[in-house]
């Protein structure tokens, strides 16, 4: 049996370069740079590319990918020890090569990509030359799958796509779409739909406009397809499965996304800790307010319950190699997520008072971002039910009105058992 809440001497060599690295070079970023997802940018590259390569020189570039895609193929703990550094400056994943959804869409083209596609996409955005699209979810569908209404039909050769999606990732600066579209109306309903590589170029790709949320970059936008025409063998996978292509990269994001939000959440308490020892009113310092120490304690409990929740899941993807058989797992972090960054930023935002809530802070775009977190890669509400069905399904229901755990029928259990040994009946 193994059990340790220690890291190796080596690796934390590594996470401790990288806490100094972030702190001192990524950090600083955000304060000169716009979208960290516009690689060809002048003043990207200048600023962006040799930290890459100091990132590279230290053999931690990518590392979510195995060693043949240039990664170092670590498991998801040490990715999880990675991301909860990483995810506290806006600009860390794209300098360490591990920004979604460019990590998602190159585990798709690595497992369903053909040569001549993994040449002309993979390798380039395994280098951070180009940036990508997934393009799933529909105005009129949200987050359901089944609701897809955008519609590839095979004419000629080519499949002709039509259809609009919403919020599409890097949808302006993408060099090709990952498009979910319906290929077989005719089938049963989960092998319906189809993923296609779409070209930014191909002719009747409308960017309706760009969107974002918070005070971010607008990185998302409305789409229209009229009509847009790709080569045949563009498909990902075979026809009908663009869910299992879906799936390939979801698991892993969601596990991501909530490894990051620990480094959020983190810097949220941080802040919260030293305004509170920092400032005065009504004679005393906030850190010795019960209603502040009362934020301070549910902050701190509610962030280390969700790391260990995070790192648990993390430990049991690397056990089993299977996220099929953690989907229970990765649901509840999915689902605990969103309220563990807001209510965490809310309390530091109040006991920051009027600075806390004005631009001048972050806790207002993590407040938001909490409500991008409870929708993105699904919504909470559908990660609860994954949880209760996983929890339920396996349990065999009592066939009477009263189970076995039914107090009276436990004690005279109780009483059977033990009537020859007590010295008197038991009321």
């Amino acid at each position: 049996m193994g059990w340790d809440f220690e890291t190796e001497p080596a690796f934390q060599a590594k996470l401790d370069w990288i806490t100094t690295f972030v702190r001192e070079e990524v950090d600083p970023l955000e304060f000169v740079l716009g979208n960290y997802y516009d690689v060809k940018h002048p003043d990207n590259v200048r600023l962006i590319r040799p930290l890459q390569q100091r990132v590279k020189d230290q053999g931690l570039w990518a590392c979510h990918l195995g060693k043949e895609l240039g990664g170092q193929g670590y498991g998801q703990v040490q990715l999880a020890l990675m991301n909860e550094i990483l995810g506290a400056a806006r600009f860390g994943p794209i300098v360490f090569g591990c920004q979604a959804p460019d990590t998602g869409n190159a585990e798709i083209l690595a497992h369903f990509g053909t040569p001549d596609q993994k040449v002309r996409y993979l390798q380039p955005l395994l280098d951070n030359h180009i940036v990508s699209c997934f393009s799933m979810t529909e105005p009129q569908g949200g987050a359901d799958p089944l609701e897809i209404s955008t519609r590839a039909v095979l004419e000629d050769g080519h499949w002709v796509i039509d259809g609009e999606k919403w919020f599409a990732s890097n949808a302006s600066l993408a060099e090709f779409f990952i498009v979910m579209a319906q290929s077989e109306p005719d089938a049963p309903p989960h092998q319906r739909i189809s993923a296609f590589i779409v070209p930014a170029e191909t002719p009747g790709i409308e960017i309706v406009r760009d969107c974002g949320y918070g005070t971010g970059p607008k990185t998302h936008a409305y789409v229209r397809f009229h009509r847009v025409r790709v080569p045949a063998d563009h498909i990902l996978g075979q026809r009908g499965q663009g869910f299992l292509v879906a799936q390939t990269r979801l698991g892993g994001g969601r596990i991501h996304h909530a490894m990051r939000t620990i480094a959020k959440a983190k810097k949220a308490l941080d802040y919260m800790l030293r305004r509170a020892v920092s400032r005065r009113t009504k004679g005393s310092l906030l850190s010795q307010k019960q209603m502040v120490q009362e934020r301070i304690a549910d902050s701190w409990i509610q962030l280390e319950q969700f790391r260990l929740l995070v790192m648990r899941t993390a430990w049991l993807i690397d056990k089993h190699q299977d996220y099929r058989k953690v989907r229970k797992d990765i649901a509840a972090v999915k689902a605990a997520m969103p309220k563990v960054l807001h209510d965490i930023a809310s309390h530091a935002l109040q006991v920051h008072g009027s600075l806390g809530l004005s631009d001048e802070m972050p806790f207002m775009h993590w407040v938001t971002e909490s409500y991008f977190l409870g929708l993105a890669d699904g919504p909470t509400e559908v990660h609860k039910v994954t949880v209760a069905e996983q929890l339920t399904r396996h349990v065999v229901p009592d066939d009477s009105p009263f189970p076995d755990y039914h107090l009276p029928q436990r004690a005279q259990a109780a009483r059977d058992r033990y009537a020859d040994m007590l010295e008197a009946d038991l009321p």
